[in-house]
């Protein structure tokens, strides 16, 4: 069987919870980033370390199959490259940032305006949108530094936690777009290539609905049964068994982690005990 050719990023924010993901599928890889590539012991791919900016041009030419890349590179260099899942991993915004004490109303106030960015496409799409004219200086490295030195009036980069921008003496005015980590295909992707990509796209639903999931056990008073079963949104209803002290029941269900603790204090409200919490690793639908 062909080997699938999976890109990611050589180094920096993308790179170690890329091969999390893959190790948390099952995907076993040999070596590390020092190598260029490296072959998974128990999967038919091989994966290739390379630099996060080049990586949209391998898929279009071919080189490598599919990547895990931060959508904002995807959106400025991919084109129309698919995008076959979003990670939920390496969030970001691609953002204007101006001088703390520049007066900002709206977009307009960049018109005539120098704007430093290494998002140069992104930045020119968004200015034509609307209708502002700016002079685009194209600098890879710390944009940050570009008002400071009064290279630009204004920067287009990306924002994590916005502690970079406050270092500098910056301020977020507008946010051109929001970014993740995304798994993504090249249009010269075979059929039988396409099968493997199809395999790990599945493995990869199930890890991230498990990160996105708890499941819960408790035990309810048979009287209060009916309340705490409404409370409980299950993959389709929670399982009920009977436990030995007569009038109590036992609850098995899957909640969602971001309404955790509202469910739960709702759940103690209505009677619930002995709520016990465990993660999930994957779960299959």
């Amino acid at each position: 069987m062909s080997k699938l050719k999976i890109a990611v990023q050589k180094s920096g924010r993308l790179y170690d919870e890329s091969m999390q993901i893959l190790k948390d599928i099952g995907i076993s890889i040999d070596n590390g980033k020092e190598q260029l590539k490296a072959s998974a012991k128990n999967f038919p791919v091989e994966v290739f370390y390379l630099r996060n900016g080049d990586i949209p041009q391998y898929l279009k030419d071919g080189v490598v199959d599919a990547a895990i890349i931060g959508e904002n590179v995807l959106i400025e260099k991919g084109g129309d490259i698919q995008i076959v899942q979003k990670l939920g991993f390496s969030s970001c915004k691609v953002s204007i940032a101006v001088p703390k004490s520049a007066k900002y109303t709206s977009m307009q106030d960049l018109d005539g305006k120098r704007i430093a960015t290494s998002y140069p496409n992104t930045v020119q799409q968004f200015l034509d949108k609307n209708n502002v004219n700016a002079q685009l200086h194209i600098i890879n490295g710390s944009v940050e530094i570009a008002p400071n030195i009064g290279l630009a009036d204004a920067i287009v980069d990306i924002v994590s936690s916005g502690s970079t921008l406050f270092k500098n003496g910056l301020k977020e005015v507008e946010v051109l777009l929001k970014s993740e980590a995304v798994l993504a295909s090249s249009p010269l992707i075979t059929e039988e290539k396409l099968a493997i990509l199809n395999t790990i796209k599945f493995r990869i639903d199930s890890v991230l609905k498990g990160r996105r999931s708890k499941y819960v056990l408790l035990n309810a008073p048979n009287d209060k049964l009916e309340e705490i079963i409404t409370i409980l949104p299950g993959m389709k209803s929670p399982t009920v068994l009977p436990l030995a002290q007569e009038g109590w029941s036992s609850v098995h269900t899957v909640i969602d982690k971001n309404k955790f603790w509202e469910i739960i204090d709702e759940l103690k409200a209505h009677g619930a005990e002995g709520i016990l919490v465990c993660p999930i690793d994957n779960m299959v639908l």
